[in-house]
């Protein structure tokens, strides 16, 4: 199966819907307000700046980009219909902010136009990052920002004992729904090789210990492997039921490690 967040619109209303409520809930979480506001905290806006938010999704950190960044503009760019749809349905009191239906590789924006622009959990989804962060330092000005954030997936876990089954649900979740969970291993590089001057990198642990944010992973990887005939709706059910039991009696644990990238354009 290829990464669904490759094409949203495909994936179908109901995946859209529950994967904008899971981001809306993890963007909540204590944690990634932390992250969110560290790296917006290192950056410079000013009254006629504008930011950009590319792979937006439903515009759950677009608003948190507006909020800080007001009055400056801020834009969410989102290849999904879908998720723009939600995110104009989302945006509540934020009056300088906008979603844009684009692909990140190619923005209806003027060479030199972008004072800061945001990539938050976006490279883990694409097969090629390159022309993303082509596309990046084309509109960036001069010594504007690059920022990127994502999780590595490929240290993602939902497990608290040998063989878990919902750990097991978290491994497939990341091989069915994440195109490289190696992409964070790489970022430095690829930022230096697009011709960013790398400012700071650093790593942020997360843990899920009795909220629904990881649900997703067990729902949606359950889905998955109905669809091809490997497990039945009732072994489906009792994982999410115990994902649920754990996460009210307080032994769930989920895990996962975030990287933000800050960097410069020449």
């Amino acid at each position: 199966m290829a990464d669904p967040f490759q094409n949203v619109d495909a994936a179908g209303e109901e995946f859209i819907s529950a994967f904008a409520d899971s981001m809306d809930e993890r963007q909540s979480d204590p944690t990634m307000e932390k992250i969110v506001s560290k790296y917006l905290g290192r950056l410079e806006f000013s009254e006629d700046s504008l930011t950009v938010e590319v792979g937006c999704g439903a515009g759950a950190v677009t608003r948190r980009i507006a909020e800080k960044a007001h009055p400056g503009r801020v834009i969410g760019f989102e290849p999904s219909v879908g998720f723009v749809n939600e995110a104009k349905a989302r945006v509540g009191k934020y009056d300088n902010v906008e979603f844009v239906v684009a692909d990140g590789a190619s923005l209806p924006l003027d060479d030199g136009a972008v004072d800061i622009l945001v990539l938050h959990t976006v490279l883990t989804h694409v097969k090629d990052p390159e022309p993303l962060l082509t596309e990046a330092r084309r509109v960036l000005k001069s010594g504007g920002y690059l920022v990127v954030c994502d999780a590595d997936f490929s240290k993602a876990s939902l497990g608290n004992m040998p063989n878990d089954p919902l750990d097991a649900c978290a491994k497939v979740f990341v091989s069915e729904f994440v195109t490289d969970p190696h992409a964070v291993a790489k970022l430095q590089g690829l930022a230096t090789n697009a011709g960013f001057s790398v400012q700071d990198l650093s790593f942020q642990s997360r843990s899920v210990l009795d909220n629904d944010q990881m649900l997703p992973w067990v729902e949606e990887t359950g889905k998955v492997l109905m669809k091809r005939g490997e497990i039945g709706e009732a072994l489906h059910n009792g994982l999410v039921a115990e994902y649920r039991r754990r996460a009210k009696e307080g032994t769930l644990y989920g895990y996962q490690v975030f990287a933000t990238l800050i960097a410069r354009c020449p």
